[in-house]
């Protein structure tokens, strides 16, 4: 074993120690991360070529590292100021001491926000918690939102907007902190069709398959995937203070089996773009017209009251789904200041249009926008701290050789058994980078060398590879840090981590069970 394969594992065993701990929130592990991994391929890189070589890998991979992490970091800080504007805009609509539209303070100073503080300092956890909701929540309505709502904005848009357009409409239902965060983490869970597919897209011009191939066998793991996500769904509800009844229970489970079968047949049928999203907003419509049909006021009421959320989502689609407009924003002063890594074109970028939607909000809110936007700044930049770290770590092992030398280490130790390390490899990918794109740049050409030396089928490890990395970045920190940033509730990580780790487990059973068939079959 090399060097390089014996000093991977450690930077990112590290990380997660001090997350388990709860002795470091994810900004102090992603920094002890960082320094490990840096220090480690610094060494190679002296072992290697003394300090040219060093120096070398330091000018190449931070400019590298921080350029990828741009496009996440311009969408935190506009992200967190359109929440501040929506909520402006809610508490216009209901002033009052007691409206639950107060905009969360944003100039405390950072603490380990235990799991039932919440932005306005009101208790916020369920009454399996202790702390019973004001109102009663509507089971069908959240799973609605978990499952359909929120995953169709991410799908259209990526870059966890979903995770944005989730928690102000869980806040508008009544729930806030943890709570929230945690069932507000579902609206990632079709990010293999993320920001219209990008990381599948990726993932397959990669790997040389047909981008729908892949995708549809990305959407039959994504069956167990999602079988395995409903009982934590239900169980992360009744901590909520919604207990989710039998009956219900089996229309969620009909639902679900319905969405992943449209998603299937969408990418068999057509192209993974549109997979998730036409899909979500077909059911949606259905679910939307069954529901409020007879009550025209009610139907009224919820459109004024989600209005910001439905604004942004519809000039988002816009952007995305009108094919002239799309291909003039993403060729409109396109950013590529380093060779062989991707652009950034600003007119296309999510961000800039959450900022153009937030400020109208904000407007019609009557709204300090000035207020607002350094309140924003104030509450984003933890969430942008640790995505840079994460990002640069990621970078680390992958510039270094690191993620390669693990891999290749790998498949010399267990032979034909070292496709089982593809899921984890895989999860470490989404974990770090919060990108199945990303992810698949690190890794996908060596899990389909893996699997093409051992005689298997690199169609379906290349599936592994796209679900378990994709569903896995629902738990990166800079999902974490962003939605512990817009709810305002500073450094509140561990107590989520605590709390929703055992939303890692359905993907790497999944990304485990097919692995091992694989191997098997190899």
């Amino acid at each position: 074993m090399t060097d390089a394969a014996l000093l991977a594992p450690f930077p990112l065993l590290l990380v997660l120690a001090l997350l388990g701990s709860g002795r470091l929130q994810a900004l102090g592990a992603g920094l002890a991360g960082l320094v490990a991994a840096l220090a480690a391929a610094l060494w190679l890189a002296l072992q290697a070529g003394g300090l040219p070589a060093a120096a070398a890998l330091l000018v190449r991979e931070l400019p590298a590292g921080l350029w990828l992490a741009w496009p996440v970091l311009a969408i935190i800080v506009p992200g967190v100021f359109f929440h501040h504007a929506a909520q402006a805009y809610q508490a216009r609509l209901a002033p009052g001491p007691s409206s639950s539209a107060t905009v969360p303070s944003t100039t405390a100073p950072a603490r380990d926000t235990s799991p039932g503080d919440s932005p306005a300092g009101q208790p916020a956890r369920g009454e399996a918690d202790g702390i019973a909701l004001a109102a009663p929540i509507d089971p069908r309505r959240l799973w609605a939102l978990c499952f359909l709502l929120a995953p169709f904005a991410e799908a259209v848009t990526g870059f966890g907007v979903g995770y944005l357009i989730a928690l102000a409409a869980l806040r508008a239902l009544g729930l806030q902190g943890l709570p929230a965060l945690v069932l507000g983490l579902f609206s990632q869970s079709l990010v293999p069709w993320g920001a219209l597919a990008v990381g599948t897209s990726a993932g397959a011009a990669i790997a040389g398959m047909q981008a729908s191939d892949l995708g549809l066998r990305t959407a039959l793991l994504q069956a167990g995937i999602h079988a395995l996500y409903l009982p934590l769904y239900w169980r992360f509800a009744r901590q909520a203070g919604v207990p989710i009844a039998a009956a219900q229970k089996r229309d969620d489970i009909a639902w679900t089996a319905l969405l992943i079968a449209l998603v299937a047949l969408t990418n068999h049928h057509s192209d993974p773009e549109i997979a998730a999203a036409a899909p979500c907003a077909s059911l949606l419509a259905l679910r939307f017209w069954r529901d409020r049909r007879p009550d025209r006021a009610a139907l009224i009421a919820a459109l004024r009251a989600s209005a910001p959320s439905v604004a942004l989502v519809l000039v988002l689609c816009a952007t995305r789904l009108i094919a002239p407009l799309r291909e003039l924003l993403a060729t409109l002063a396109v950013i590529s200041p380093l060779p062989g890594k991707p652009g950034f074109a600003p007119f296309y970028a999510p961000g800039l249009w959450v900022i153009a939607v937030a400020l109208g909000v904000a407007l019609a809110a009557r709204a300090a926008p000035g207020a607002l936007a350094i309140g924003a700044a104030r509450g984003a930049w933890r969430a942008c701290a640790v995505t840079a770290s994460f990002m640069l770590m990621a970078q680390c092992y992958l510039g270094s050789g690191m993620a390669q030398a693990l891999a290749d280490s790998l498949g010399e130790l267990a032979q034909r058994w070292a496709l089982l390390g593809v899921p984890l490899l895989a999860a470490m990918g989404g974990f770090l980078t919060g990108s199945a794109a990303a992810a698949a740049a690190m890794l996908m050409p060596l899990d389909i060398a893996l699997a093409r030396g051992l005689g298997a089928d690199p169609g379906w490890i290349a599936a592994v590879q796209t679900s378990v990395s994709a569903n896995l970045s629902m738990l990166s920190p800079m999902r974490v840090s962003m939605g512990t940033a817009v709810l305002g509730l500073g450094a509140a990580e561990a107590a989520l981590y605590r709390r929703a780790w055992p939303l890692a487990l359905p993907p790497l059973a999944t990304g485990l069970a097919v692995a091992l068939l694989v191997s098997l079959r190899a």
